[in-house]
């Protein structure tokens, strides 16, 4: 009976040991590098900007490709904001298409939707010679409403990438962290707009630490790879007929990333900055942005 309890034993800790390492690596996030979310409606680079790629070692290129949004007359998803090739894609760098789809989109489930969008992005890519596209990535502000239509629809179109020979990737905001994850290849940590807009005297609602810090604490268990998106813009609205700016100091995005690096080291092995254009370039000095790009 003692050795049969040795071996209970045994095999109990073997099964716990498996199972941990397998979250470990599940965890994981293979791929190390510099990218930047291009966020425009038309793709063309100034020189700037093309020197930017070169000087923090850009790696990789998060371009939106179009929106998917909800048609009113129709209640069907449409694309919307297409992009328009004006320049070829830089040389050398990884380009992963990005569709934004609007989380009304995802009340009810459209059947063929993630086929259509599957096959506008490689239309799109076959119309303006764009090749070697290994990934594509979904960006939804998805809620408790809209979750499961919403991982139904990735399921279909994750089945639809790998067809194309592509895997995966989503947009996680601090608030899906509390969400099982989405069935993705891996997702990309939004660190910006994370704060409520109405409260921006209070607080600054592109970046504020305070608003990170709560969730921080999921980050160490969520079962998701994870690389992490950083804010670089200025964001500038109209607030009862007064211009309101929005600009995280460099020092506060800095700090985000410590935190979240100390919870999860990983977080520092892919880093994008959102996003790519010559004002935000000019916002901060290539000292912050090293730092920003820090491994």
């Amino acid at each position: 009976m003692h050795q049969i309890m040795l071996r209970y034993d045994f095999c109990l800790w073997w099964l716990t040991a498996c199972l941990l390492l397998a979250g470990c690596r599940q965890q994981e996030y293979t791929e190390e590098g510099n990218a930047v979310y291009f966020w425009r409606t038309t793709f063309s680079l100034s020189t700037g900007e093309h020197q930017f790629l070169a000087d923090h070692h850009i790696s990789r290129i998060y371009c939106r490709y179009f929106d998917v949004v909800d048609d009113e007359r129709s209640d069907e998803p449409h694309p919307n904001a297409t992009l328009a090739f004006i320049d070829r894609f830089p040389a050398g760098v990884e380009i992963i298409p990005t569709v934004y789809i609007t989380e009304d989109c995802m009340h009810e489930h459209h059947e063929g939707l993630a086929r259509k969008v599957v096959d506008r992005i490689v239309q799109m890519n076959r119309t303006n010679g764009v090749e070697g596209i290994g990934e594509l990535q979904m960006d939804c502000d998805y809620t408790a409403r809209s979750r499961q239509t919403y991982y139904d629809f990735l399921s279909e179109v994750r089945r639809e990438a790998q067809a194309q020979g592509m895997r995966l990737s989503a947009t996680i905001r601090l608030h899906q962290l509390s969400m099982s994850a989405p069935p993705v290849d891996y997702g990309v940590l939004m660190l910006y707009n994370t704060g409520d807009p109405r409260h921006f005297e209070e607080r600054n609602p592109v970046l504020d630490i305070r608003d990170v810090r709560p969730y921080a604490r999921q980050l160490p268990s969520y079962p998701l790879p994870l690389a992490a998106a950083y804010p670089v813009y200025r964001w500038v609205r109209q607030v009862q007929g007064v211009q309101i700016e929005h600009e995280v100091d460099a020092d506060e995005i800095l700090q985000v990333k410590a935190l979240v690096e100390e919870k999860r080291p990983s977080l520092c092995q892919t880093i994008i900055t959102y996003c790519l254009d010559e004002d935000n370039i000019d916002r901060y000095n290539p000292q912050t942005y090293e730092a920003i790009y820090h491994h």
